[in-house]
This record gives C-alpha cells, sequence and structure tokens, in this order.
C-alpha cells in the first residue's frame, strides 16, 4: 500500500542527521534562511520573517489563520470556524446550512468563546527551567520543579506585559522557549459559505486530491468594541502562483512524533491508536442515531460528525504505517546504532531509551484510568467540563501557583474563565446520548466496580445514570457557572448540583492517576528524551526542528502536482471541475453543490483556479493556515492534506504527498460572483469590485 511504501522515507530520515528535500515545520526563532536561499536563491530576510509572523493567529480551537485587512479581518478553514458558526446558530438561522455574510460591520456576530494569539515574541528560557532540576533529584521531583519554575515565568511575563505567556517544551525537554501572545477575545464573524460548499465531496473525498472546496471563513477582531487597526497584515495577491512557484506556510500544527523512540511508537501502535479508533466508530455511530431522530437533532450534531470522521481517517493512515512490521524493524534497527554509540560514550550512566521504555510500560498499565478518568473520555459533555473545571479550580485557586496542576496557572485562568463563561448553547438532548455512551465504554474499559464508575452510574444503567444526571443538572447557566467559581472552594463544597458532586467524587482516583503520569511518564520522558536530544545535536547541531506543539511554526515547499498509480495530478483544480465533479456523482450528497453555485455558474470563469497543492510539510493544527509567496502575499490558505501525507506525523516526504489549499483567486472569484460580498473582496483586494466595474 502507499503507506508502506512512504515509510521507507522514514527510514532514510533515521539514519540521516540533516533534514531532506522542503522537510521542516521550523521555529520562527530558528528558521534556516541561508537553507532557502541556497535552494530557491530567495532570502527570507528578518524584517519579512517579522512581518509574516506578526500577521499568523492561532485559534484557541485548534486551528490557525491570519490578518488580511488593516481592520482586524482574519481568515481561517470553515471547519476552523465551525465550532463559532454552530454556536451563532439556531434552529431558524442554520448558518452551517446558509452561509453567514455581514454586509456591515454591525451586522458582524461575536463569537461567544473564541480566543485568538498572535505571536509577539520569543525567549530562550531554557537555562531558567533546567536549572530548576539538580542532578540528585529524581524524575518526578525534577518534574515537578520545571513545572513550577515554567508556572513562576508565565506569572511573571503576563503582569509584567499583560500577554498571554506560555513556557514550551521542546525537543522533549532540553529546550524551552517562552512564547508571549497578544491575545484577542472579541472575535465576531463576517462571512462564511454553506457548509456544502466547504466541504464539498464529504467524508469521501476528505484527505483526496483532486478537491474542490471553499472552506474558508472570515472573523473580525474587535477591541473596545471597535475593529481593531492593524500594522501587520497580509496583503492578497493579484496574480495568484504558477507550478514550481516557491511558497510559504505559517501556522500551527498540533503534534509530530518524528522524534519519538521506538517504545513511544510501539505504544501508539498498540495502545492508543486502536483504542482511539474504536472510540471513534462508535461516536460517528451513536452521532448518527442522533441526528437521524429530527432535523434539528441533524443540525447540532453536524459537527461533532464531520470532527469524528475526519479524526477516524487521520488516525488510521497514521496506524496504517506503524502496522508494517518489516518497517519497524528496521526503524528499530537505526535506533539501536544510535542507542550503542551513545552509550560508548557514557558507560556507567543510565541508558535514556531503556529509560522512556520502562515509562511507556507505565503509560501502557495506567492508560485506561488515565484517559477515561483525568482526561474525560469517560465523561464526555460540555456540562462534565464545565464541572470539572469548577470542582479543579476551587481547590487548585488557593494553592501557590507554583504548586498548582499547569492549566490552573495564574497565566492560564482569563482564557480558561473565557470558556467556563462562554454563552454558547448547550443541548441537553446530545449531552445525554455523548455522555450515555461515555458511561457505557467507561465501564467496559476501567470495570464495573471500579470506584469512580459506581459513583458514575449509581447502580442504573449507562442510559438512566446520563439521564438523571444531566436532567438534574443546571450547569448550563452561565450566572450558575460564575456563582460557583466566584464563591471557591466553599461554594462548590456546598453545591448539591449532581454534576459537581460526580466530579468531587470522581477527582481523588483521577488525580492519583495523574500524578502517576506525571511522575513516572511525562517526568522520564523529559529528562531521558532531553538526553536523546543533546545527543543529537551534539553530532549535527540544530539541523531538525523540534516535533510540533501546536505552537507558530514556518514551512516552505514548491507549487507541485504528482503521480499516483502511473496517474499524473496536476497541481490545481477549478470551478469547471467543481460542478463536473458533482454531475459525475449525480449531484447526490455529499456532491450536491451548495445551491448557490448553480445559480450563478453563468457569471462564472469557469477556469478560475480554486484548490492547489504543494510540497509544504503540514499536519493537523495547520488548517487555515495561510499559504503565502516570496512577496508574503497570500495565495491560499491550508485546508487539507492528501492520504500519502497522513505519515508526514512520523517522517517527511515529498514524492506524493501533498498539502492542499483554497486558492486565493478561487475565493475573490466566489466571493463576488456567487455570494455578492464585493464589500469583503474589496476590503481584501483594494479594487473596486470586478462585477461593477465590467458592468454586470
Amino acid at each position: 500500500m502507499k503507506i508502506r511504501l512512504f515509510i521507507f522515507g522514514l527510514i532514510l530520515a533515521l539514519a540521516t542527521p540533516l533534514a531532506l528535500a522542503d522537510e521542516g515545520m521550523w521555529l520562527y526563532n530558528a528558521f534556516p534562511k541561508d537553507r532557502v536561499e541556497k535552494q530557491y536563491g530567495f532570502l527570507p530576510t528578518q524584517e519579512w520573517l517579522d512581518h509574516l509572523r506578526l500577521s499568523s493567529v492561532r485559534f484557541n480551537n485548534g486551528g490557525s489563520g491570519s490578518f488580511v485587512s488593516a481592520d482586524g479581518l482574519a481568515f481561517t478553514n470553515h471547519h476552523v470556524g465551525a465550532d463559532c458558526i454552530g454556536k451563532l446558530a439556531t434552529s431558524g438561522a442554520d448558518y452551517m446550512k446558509t452561509g453567514f455574510y455581514a454586509k456591515t460591520q454591525a451586522e458582524e456576530a461575536k463569537c461567544p468563546d473564541l480566543e485568538l494569539n498572535v505571536l509577539v515574541g520569543i525567549d530562550d528560557v531554557t537555562a531558567k527551567v533546567k536549572a530548576a532540576a539538580t542532578a540528585s533529584m529524581s524524575a518526578a521531583s525534577a518534574g515537578q520543579a520545571q513545572r513550577s519554575v515554567m508556572s513562576a515565568i508565565e506569572k511573571d511575563c503576563a503582569t509584567s506585559t499583560g500577554l498571554r505567556c506560555d513556557v514550551v517544551t521542546l525537543y522533549s525537554g532540553e529546550v524551552y522557549n517562552l512564547y508571549k501572545y497578544k491575545k484577542y477575545t472579541d472575535v465576531r464573524l463576517v462571512f462564511a459559505p454553506e457548509f456544502a460548499a466547504a466541504f464539498f465531496g464529504g467524508d469521501p473525498d476528505n484527505f483526496t486530491f483532486p478537491r474542490y472546496d471553499l472552506d474558508i471563513t472570515f472573523f473580525r477582531v474587535y477591541e473596545n468594541d471597535k475593529p481593531v487597526h492593524l500594522d501587520h497584515y497580509l496583503q492578497w495577491s493579484k496574480v495568484g502562483l504558477k507550478d514550481g512557484d516557491l511558497i510559504f506556510v505559517s501556522g500551527h500544527p498540533g503534534g509530530t512524533d518524528r522524534l519519538k523512540t521506538v517504545a513511544q511508537l510501539q505504544f501508539l501502535k498498540n495502545v492508543d491508536y486502536p483504542s482511539r479508533l474504536g472510540i471513534y466508530k462508535s461516536r460517528i455511530a451513536m452521532f448518527q442515531k442522533f441526528s437521524a431522530e429530527s432535523a434539528e437533532n441533524a443540525r447540532i450534531a453536524q459537527e461533532e460528525i464531520f470532527g469524528y470522521q475526519n479524526s477516524q481517517k487521520a488516525i488510521n493512515g497514521e496506524y496504517e504505517g506503524l502496522k508494517d512490521l518489516s518497517v519497524m524493524s528496521q526503524i528499530n534497527v537505526a535506533e539501536r546504532e544510535r542507542e550503542k554509540a551513545y552509550m560508548e560514550k557514557h558507560a556507567g550512566e543510565p541508558n535514556p531509551w531503556e529509560e522512556i521504555s520502562n515509562a511507556m510500560k507505565v503509560n501502557r498499565e495506567i492508560y485506561d484510568p488515565l484517559t477515561y478518568l483525568e482526561r474525560m473520555r469517560g465523561f464526555s459533555s460540555e456540562l462534565a467540563q464545565y464541572a470539572r473545571i469548577l470542582v479543579r479550580v476551587a481547590e487548585e485557586k488557593p494553592k501557590p501557583n507554583g504548586e498548582r496542576l499547569r492549566e490552573y496557572r495564574d497565566s492560564n485562568l482569563p482564557s480558561l474563565e473565557q470558556q467556563l463563561f462562554s454563552s454558547a448553547p448547550i443541548y441537553k438532548n446530545l449531552e445525554t446520548a455523548t455522555i450515555a455512551l461515555a458511561f457505557a465504554q467507561m465501564q467496559q474499559a476501567v470495570g464495573p466496580e471500579d470506584p469512580a464508575v459506581k459513583a458514575a452510574l449509581g447502580g442504573k444503567s449507562p442510559e438512566e445514570a446520563a439521564k438523571a444526571l444531566i436532567t438534574g443538572t443546571k450547569l448550563e447557566d452561565v450566572a450558575l457557572r460564575k456563582q460557583l467559581y466566584e464563591g471557591g472552594k466553599a461554594a462548590v463544597e456546598a453545591s448539591t448540583d449532581p454534576l459537581i458532586v460526580l466530579m468531587r467524587n470522581v477527582d481523588p482516583e483521577a488525580r492519583a492517576v495523574r500524578k502517576r503520569f506525571d511522575d513516572e511518564v511525562d517526568a522520564v520522558v523529559r529528562r531521558d528524551g532531553a538526553s536523546i536530544a543533546r545527543a543529537r545535536f551534539a553530532q549535527s547541531g540544530f539541523t531538525q526542528p523540534p516535533d510540533a506543539t501546536f505552537t507558530l511554526r514556518l514551512t516552505y515547499g514548491t507549487v507541485k502536482g504528482y503521480d499516483e498509480n502511473g496517474k499524473k495530478i496536476p497541481y490545481f483544480t477549478t470551478f469547471a471541475g467543481a460542478f463536473r465533479h458533482s454531475e459525475e456523482h449525480g449531484g447526490k450528497p455529499p456532491y450536491n453543490l451548495a445551491a448557490s453555485w448553480p445559480k450563478m455558474k453563468s457569471k462564472l470563469n469557469l477556469d478560475t483556479p480554486l484548490n492547489f497543492v504543494t510540497t509544504a510539510d503540514i499536519i493537523g493544527g495547520n488548517s487555515g493556515s495561510p499559504t503565502v509567496n516570496k512577496a508574503g502575499e497570500v495565495v491560499g490558505i491550508i485546508f487539507d492534506g492528501n492520504i500519502q501525507s497522513l505519515v508526514l506525523n512520523f517522517y517527511y516526504d515529498d514524492r506524493e504527498a501533498r498539502a492542499v489549499s483554497v486558492d486565493s483567486r478561487g475565493v475573490i472569484e466566489a466571493l463576488r460572483k456567487i455570494y455578492g460580498a464585493d464589500g469583503l473582496a474589496n476590503e481584501l483586494t483594494g479594487e473596486k469590485a470586478a462585477a461593477k466595474a465590467a458592468g454586470e
């Protein structure tokens, strides 16, 4: 299969200290400018890099984006914006179905809990964090000491600057950077196409190419109830791109496993991936059953189905790569050679690969209670999440900042409060269905005699327990959540809300397994992963970027088609192709074009590029990343990768793996001629409406 062929590239990547071809989700403070100049004859200056960094934004719900006008206009993918779109929609105004366009700023709709971050500064704090762990400390003590100093650094930064400040762990703990973010929390929806246009082809076309999707959404950022004025934003390209052009992608890849040990990869293959795929399958089936009960149910569950189907397909692709035993054997051989060389230089010292292997044994042992109790898989519900936050913050906030669980540190509380006090609608029938399934899965995974399972079920069936809890809770009331939060420990301990009571009862067991993970898994991987990284740097220097951490990275590549099964795949698609693709499938879902498209077909230049592919090194989290040319102009926006790109989680190979973008020319064509959004198009291009100028 394709993944088997491609993963041989991983062996090559592991065998050489140098990055290959256009590999690299690079840190902005360690971007290989000289390498780009040598390979492509273009030198990204520091001014160029700073402008692109300050024009890039992170969406707190898991995506990327960029500013595209001086008046706070930002854009990302529809599937990144769908969380806000869905929360703004009602049964009488289904913006996922009909789309949304605010012709004036007064019509722009505020998202209830969306946060955008702009990376305004990076400091190296490696020395401060590593100094907290002395040689005499155990891994657990060292881990706690480092977490404490990280929280202190973040608090001092946030207090002195007013920014969001996060210490980011890189290379498993060999490098620590302090990322300073300008945070925006007044974010308003400006434009979104219909779901049928954004996700044309549905799950069957997901992770494929050719594609024909308008996967975009525009927002505007406000401060003090006025649009922000920006000095840094990306100009819109007037000419687009062509085959072979050099492009750059600035975004926030969520996570990769390229520098993991064999033991860590085996944990993914044997434990984590099979478990996750089983969960995805059952939840998709549950949401589909729920959706079939009514049109309203279908509306409120649409995003959930999309999300789980997307995750299922992505993880399955990665899983197939790890299941190839012959390939894993060769990876193992390559690692053993590096381990041998390391131990020859560090005779008598602990073996970091063995230490991590032992940590993975613990990780396997605690996986189910950790996942179902601490990480809330067994309590899958927005309301249960609120209850957990309230119970935990009441316990953690009175503690010194450095002794708290990391998510409750002072510097993170404003973001936590925005999440907790969200006014987004909550649908109790959906909450009941999701937590009932979660209870049943938890009961099977950790056993019916587990104290947390008994506390959750109270002698009832999962369905009965879920119905009683969700019916009885009042946590959908934002005012009540604020009252409990502000009342602190006394208010939370006195609460009789059934979800608060449940979270209080299961918290000791959840904390205990969290402590084992922090002390026996995370701390060990941090210590020994850093040792392995140090050895790599001693051999080759910083020639390979760290694994992705949902922090801003810059990658580059070229516009390039590929060969698949002997067939040449062109680098771009057009509007004409979208209409043909629909006709070839009889116009039946998910190949039914949004109703607005056929109506305006005669107005369209059908040869206008719609989607294109590049060799850019991307992964989940890059969704919404701007694709820019050498001038730093927007030529597209990342929204997917092809099926061959799924193993980019483990290695880079540009033979067939491609990143898929919406073309900037297609965006303007659609805005003007399908949606009548000339005002928005004018803001992007600075030009008068082309349609009016042409007398159309």
